[in-house]
């Protein structure tokens, strides 16, 4: 029913093409079907080269898109430059065939303001966005967006927030990211949240609510995954986690203990619990 794959963050930051060609490989004998790639800053992996490289070994590709400080669609100061970033996602996702540009395409992670300031907020990200979601369309590209918990952003924390600030743009270039993570978090039924969301899902991230492996928590998975069928999304789930041994990915993500007996576990753990579900779902 759906494609499983993991993100690159589980052993490296930032991406390289040695990592690329090191971790492909690997991620393809488990048997994963897709690579979630993070473009951190452009340049750093080719993506030309990796198209080559996942044709040759027959795996698919899905992109994300970062914003530390500095890319922020809601400072007027940075809103150019943070669009020429995205658009270079989008051209990035454009080579090595992914269908989306996934993450939080609206401000810097960890910027907050008060619940009053939304409306204007909504507004501000709507006209930032606008024009790199028409681009995004033009490449057959999805810029899926991404809430995130209360403790990264303020901003868009939950499904009905990012349909609410959304509505209008042109419904070809966007769409939503779901992760598991934040969602177990931020609402009150992961299931319900996926029913509301439902054909604006375009990008679907898992990990266990210690960032884990999916299936050593408390998550009920049978019904978020029941549901997510009943919405037509077949997309990928995409495993997101992150090393804990790289201090600057381990302070961004908040990563600071092994959620796993190794890095390579927790990606065979999560693919083994994965297909066992989607079996008994498809059952």
């Amino acid at each position: 029913m759906w494609d499983i794959g993991i993100n690159t963050w589980v052993w490296a930051s930032p991406l390289t093409d040695r990592d690329v060609a090191e971790l492909a490989p690997r991620i393809r004998d488990w048997g994963f079907d897709v690579v979630e790639l993070p473009v951190e800053s452009p340049g750093d992996w080719d993506p030309h080269r990796t198209a080559d490289l996942f044709a040759e070994i027959g795996l698919k590709a899905s992109l994300c898109l970062v914003m530390p400080p500095g890319r922020d669609l809601l400072d007027p100061d940075l809103v150019e430059e943070t669009q020429d970033y995205l658009r270079r996602v989008v051209d990035a996702a454009h080579i090595v065939g992914s269908p989306v540009a996934a993450g939080p395409a609206y401000s810097s992670v960890g910027r907050t303001w008060w619940i009053a300031d939304r409306p204007s907020l909504y507004a501000q990200l709507r006209a930032g966005l606008a024009p790199v979601v028409e681009y995004a369309a033009s490449k057959d590209v999805r810029i899926a967006v991404e809430p995130l918990n209360r403790y990264e952003t303020s901003v868009l924390n939950t499904v009905e927030q990012a349909l609410e600030a959304l509505d209008g743009l042109p419904e070809r270039g966007w769409g939503l990211a779901l992760d598991t993570y934040h969602m177990n978090i931020e609402q009150s039924s992961s299931a319900a949240a996926v029913s509301a969301a439902g054909a604006h899902i375009a990008h679907v991230q898992v990990a266990g609510n210690d960032r884990g492996a999916p299936g050593r928590d408390g998550q009920d998975w049978a019904a978020f995954l029941r549901v997510l069928a009943d919405t037509g999304y077949r997309g990928p789930l995409c495993v997101e986690s992150f090393t804990p041994e790289i201090p600057a990915i381990a302070t961004a993500a908040r990563a600071w203990r092994p959620v796993a007996a190794s890095q390579d576990a927790l990606a065979t753990d999560s693919l083994r619990f994965l297909r066992s579900a989607i079996a008994r779902l498809d059952g």
